[in-house]
């Protein structure tokens, strides 16, 4: 069992009205697998200065947000701003490590597992490199689903596949914002206590994109080094969501702008 204490509200920066927890990677594992032994159904969202950015256009996705479980700092301007506000143990949650460090703590605790994302074959791609990995392993499922919407009837199913494998964890990897709409509409659809959405973690840990050098991640340039990996993809994210992210940085830490990070009553 953790001795994390789920009755202690996680402290939090406000970065543009998103609630980014004051957390490092273990302080994000320990409460995950609190949430795991108290049955709690939650879901974590990874924030990044792209999340974030996607979160001022989009006023569903803020809800989306300031509702999770917890908005762990993934980027390290989000660190960086947890710093200024005093909070030195605040380090990155990247999705990638987050994903290592629990699969490895939960070869002790039998956590099972269902990875639901990535292009086509990719999450049995996953599954397979991670139990190759850490031999005992419990994934219980693992799928791919296709690029469009799943229709009602599809989306009924995928419930019932996934409560039938009744996992502990869904690993979410079909990127910001479509990862995060589907956790906040299938929290309450599946018992699994916790939903994580990682992105291209998938992608990473199949050997199908590569990460960015630690020092470079570490130096808040991880953005320059993924554009260069895919500059038809990335470069409008990157050339629109920065710039415009660090004007309204800027504004709120001046005081010109103010931002709420509590959810809209219903």
């Amino acid at each position: 069992m953790s001795n994390t204490n789920l009755t202690n509200p996680l402290e939090h920066v406000n970065i543009l009205g998103v609630p980014v927890a004051a957390v490092n990677l273990q302080g994000a594992v320990d409460r995950i697998n609190a949430w795991i032994d108290e049955g709690t159904r939650t879901y974590v969202m990874l924030a990044g200065v792209h999340g974030i950015m996607e979160c001022q256009k989009d006023p569903e996705l803020l809800e989306i947000y300031r509702s999770a479980g917890m908005c762990a700092p993934d980027g390290m301007p989000t660190v960086w701003l947890g710093w200024a506000h005093g909070h030195k143990d605040m380090d990155r949650v990247y999705g990638p490590d987050l994903m290592l460090a629990i699969l490895e703590q939960s070869m002790k605790r039998g956590t099972r597992h269902f990875f639901y994302g990535g292009n086509e074959g990719v999450a049995e791609q996953l599954r397979d490199r991670m139990t190759e990995r850490f031999p005992g392993l419990r994934v219980v499922g693992a799928e791919s689903p296709p690029f469009r919407l799943l229709t009602e009837e599809e989306d009924a199913r995928l419930v019932d596949r996934l409560e039938a494998a009744a996992p502990d964890i869904i690993w979410v990897g079909l990127s910001t914002p479509k990862q995060d709409h589907w956790m906040a509409a299938h929290v309450g659809r599946v018992s699994a206590p916790v939903q994580i959405g990682v992105g291209a973690a998938f992608d990473f840990h199949t050997g199908l994109v590569r990460q960015a050098p630690r020092p470079i991640q570490r130096a808040g340039l991880e953005w320059a080094f993924r554009l260069a990996m895919e500059p038809r993809r990335l470069w409008r994210r990157y050339f629109y969501s920065n710039p415009r992210f660090i004007m309204k940085i800027a504004a709120q830490l001046t005081g010109l702008r103010g931002y709420s990070t509590t959810p809209r009553k219903p």
